[in-house]
């Protein structure tokens, strides 16, 4: 068991290795911008960079359907019948719920 305990530490013996260990040690778990919260940050940051991209789709996507919008009067009726259900005079709407 001796020979086992003294051929792992044998390498720690070096002042070198000692100093180098402990250095990497430091800058993985005790550092302030530490190796774990620096992989927290990357995964934060692709998860936002994700969501930049959604969310930039989604403003092409209205700027084109709000530019359709302005732009044909047919379009711009269809629109308020469906969302606001705006009807014509000596009109009827009827509703149907599609279960």
């Amino acid at each position: 068991m001796k020979e086992k305990l003294t051929h792992l530490t044998a390498p720690f013996r070096n002042k070198y290795v000692l100093s180098f260990s402990l250095f990497v040690l430091w800058m993985v778990f005790f550092d302030n911008h530490n190796l774990l919260d620096r992989i927290a940050s990357y995964r934060d940051i692709r998860k936002l960079n994700r969501q930049k991209e959604y969310y930039l789709q989604k403003i092409r996507e209205d700027r084109a359907r709000l530019n359709e919008l302005k732009t044909s009067v047919h379009t711009l009726e269809k629109f308020a019948r469906e969302q606001y259900l705006m009807k014509k005079e000596n009109e009827d709407i009827y509703l149907v719920d599609e279960e």
